[in-house]
């Protein structure tokens, strides 16, 4: 038997992922969580294979938090969903080290199978991700300045790029505000730019932005 918890801030979207499981005979849904502390103290209690985890829930980031489980459970196999079925955090969520990325669109036809395969030890990705993937670990640094950053600038990129002032990204990744004043400048220096207005601009014309 496959033990599964789900982690997800939308109840519908929880409820709905555990009724496709449960219409299996070898997977049990163990446990439902609406964010990622919720879901660390719930593993902490009992021991899942598998958890299915949305990318972005309150609480700790999506890519802190498999970092964190990889840590804490370093047998504990992470299938997280995104509602982008291009999301530029794919390849840094596999890096970190997730078993599968899935989107959220695919979720009904592919969910089983997917537990099935991470479970199982192995790597999923759809298709078209996995595509995507490939091209991202084969192109050129320098054709991609994003890619020169670390995960953590990458995360303040994004979250400077969706129109949160420096206070506001600091309170979300839980740091203080000069700390991510210095990502701000790393990343400013690596790419190349000078402003605010020059991240957002970059990351609307690549997609990094919801």
């Amino acid at each position: 038997m496959i033990r599964v918890s789900i982690a997800d801030d939308h109840a519908v979207v929880r409820r709905g992922l555990a009724e496709i499981l449960r219409q299996t005979d070898d997977i049990e849904v163990l446990a439902e969580t609406a964010d990622g502390d919720a879901l660390l103290d719930s593993l902490r209690e009992r021991s899942p294979d598998v958890v299915v985890m949305d990318l972005r829930m309150p609480g700790p980031s999506g890519l802190d938090l498999v970092k964190h489980l990889r840590a804490e459970f370093p047998q504990l196999k992470v299938l997280v969903l995104s509602a982008n079925p291009e999301d530029q955090y794919a390849v840094r969520i596999v890096r970190a080290g997730a078993s599968g990325y899935l989107t959220k669109e695919s979720a009904e036809a592919e969910l089983v199978s997917a537990v099935r395969r991470v479970a199982g030890g192995k790597k999923f990705l759809t298709p078209g991700m996995a595509e995507a993937l490939l091209d991202q670990l084969d192109s050129d640094p320098d054709e991609a300045p994003h890619a020169q950053l670390s995960d953590r600038e990458f995360q303040v990129m994004r979250l400077i790029a969706s129109g949160l002032p420096v206070s506001a990204v600091a309170e979300k990744l839980s740091l203080s505000v000069k700390t991510i004043s210095t990502y701000r400048t790393r990343l400013l220096q690596k790419m190349g730019m000078a402003n605010n207005a020059e991240i957002t601009r970059y990351a609307i014309e690549q997609d990094l932005v919801d």
